[in-house]
């Protein structure tokens, strides 16, 4: 087995090179931009067994060397390494040599001496290549095993939602990437935990920071995120060290990036793109070791239409990108959520806990939820903060919370819009319930139907039974209400 299950810039690159000033130079170099860490070896001969069970992000490899020629040594390990990407370093300009290398399965040919940008630019490219590698390898294991890994690590999240299940599956494939990840969703729908999940995923040594940057300007944010020299500004009698250097070796989790300020999300983008931030007076480059895992509810596509977020920053953001589920559209996670936060509410609050009603899951199935897993766990603390007597849990703030909702949307109706007759559009729970009205017997009785029809998947015999009526008397009631509309 190879050694896997740690960060994706944590794999070593290798080089192999018979001199040992370019190992040292090369190394150095390549250390210096953030690449690494690096191993080295004079002797091509130790290479293939310090091999056999290791995990490696790309060879550099020379051709003229003593004991084992380069090229032997390249047939061997695209032969039995075929996964790792191979750069060949050599003084050689032999054409044919090279264009032999490239048939062999050399990722690239360099000329020594070599460019300082060309040389980390192909070292980089090839580990990149090694990451999507690894991360296809991942996918494709998680689509077929249909578990996971280390479920621990999402175990906070409770749910038995296919598509949240897939979400895991891919935020644990793509954990070992060094790229940012970009959790979207509505408010309340639980992006910081995903984000935690994915961080834990990672195996990442260091912690996980987070920050709103919603409600910073663009001085804040630089001074938070990248901390300030002493005498930076009037009052910095101290040198901070910022939110990135904190998060060193971990996980900089940014909440509400869509708010971030247009001048601001250059700043951003720079750090991404290059992985190198400059303090608050200060003139020397300092290099981020930390993953950035950034969360919003804005639709991001939008705002990029509207020349508010940059459309560059957004594509670096987006290297792995999910899309939270609202509440509403993982209904089946319901019960386990209701269980979870009432004995959550009643063990904080030193009481017993109450059985939930079996009432309860129909009446919420009716509601949206605007402020999803968040609205509902609020909920369920105040009704267990109300609930004094009983075995049961009462209902009265859930049914409030129902009925407000329903009359909001019923005054944000557009007042020109003409009044449809009531029997034209059945009425939700909500609106059949709400405070000063009474609904019609015909207006019950047709919603009766309807959702027993819905709860039943249109069979008519099982909606009957549910009635608690004949067949023949809800073909009738069907028959009537299709008459009224």
């Amino acid at each position: 087995m190879l050694e896997t299950g740690f960060p994706q810039e944590h794999i070593p690159v290798v080089l192999v090179d018979d001199e040992e000033e370019i190992l040292f130079s090369n190394s150095y170099l390549l250390e210096s931009y953030g690449v690494g860490p690096t191993v080295s070896f004079a002797d091509p001969r130790q290479l293939l067994p310090w091999l056999e069970h290791r995990s490696v992000g790309v060879i550099l490899l020379d051709l003229i060397m003593p004991h084992l020629p380069g090229p032997a040594l390249l047939a061997q390990l695209t032969a039995l390494r075929p996964e790792i990407p191979i750069v060949v370093v050599t003084a050689s300009q032999d054409v044919e040599q090279a264009v032999a290398c490239m048939k062999e399965g050399a990722f690239d040919y360099l000329v020594k001496p070599v460019e300082e940008s060309r040389f980390v630019s192909s070292v980089q490219r090839a580990l990149e290549l090694h990451a999507l590698r690894d991360q296809v390898g991942s996918l494709r294991t998680a689509f077929f095993a249909g578990q996971l890994k280390h479920p621990d690590c999402f175990a906070a999240i409770l749910t038995k939602n296919r598509r949240m299940l897939t979400i895991f599956q891919y935020l644990e494939a793509v954990s070992a990437s060094i790229e940012p990840v970009l959790i979207t969703g509505e408010t309340g729908v639980g992006k910081e935990l995903v984000a935690h999940a994915a961080h834990q995923a990672s195996g990442r040594p260091g912690k996980m920071v987070s920050v709103n940057v919603a409600g910073l300007d663009d001085v804040m944010f630089s001074d938070t995120l990248f901390g300030h020299v002493r005498g930076a500004f009037t009052g910095a009698a101290n040198e901070r060290p910022g939110l990135i250097a904190q998060a060193r070796e971990g996980t900089l989790f940014l909440d509400e990036i869509g708010d971030l300020p247009p001048a601001t999300q250059v700043k951003l983008l720079r750090l991404i793109q290059d992985r190198h931030y400059y303090p608050l007076g200060s003139d020397t480059a300092k290099l981020s070791h930390a993953r950035i895992i950034a969360a919003t509810n804005r639709e991001l596509r939008r705002e990029m239409s509207k020349g508010s977020f940059r459309p560059d920053l957004f594509y670096r953001l987006s290297s792995h990108c999910v899309e939270i589920p609202p509440l509403r559209e993982r209904l089946e996670d319901l019960p386990m959520l209701l269980s979870h936060f009432v004995r959550e509410a009643a063990h904080s609050m030193h009481k017993g806990e109450p059985k939930l009603p079996p009432e309860i899951f129909s009446l919420l199935s009716a509601y949206p939820f605007p402020g999803n897993v968040r609205e509902l766990r609020a909920l369920v603390y105040d009704a267990v903060a109300s609930h004094s007597t009983g075995a049961v849990l009462a209902l009265d703030r859930f049914r409030t919370a129902v009925r407000a909702l329903a009359l909001a949307q019923r005054d944000t109706l557009p007042r020109t819009a003409t009044p449809q007759p009531e029997s034209e559009a059945p009425l939700s729970p909500a609106l059949l319930l709400a405070p000063g009205r009474l609904p019609t017997l015909k207006e019950a009785s047709q919603w009766l139907v309807q959702e027993a029809m819905r709860q039943t998947d249109g069979n008519q015999g099982n909606a009957a039974a549910l009635l608690g009526i004949t067949r023949q008397s809800l073909n009738r009631r069907l028959l009537n209400t299709q008459r009224d509309l």
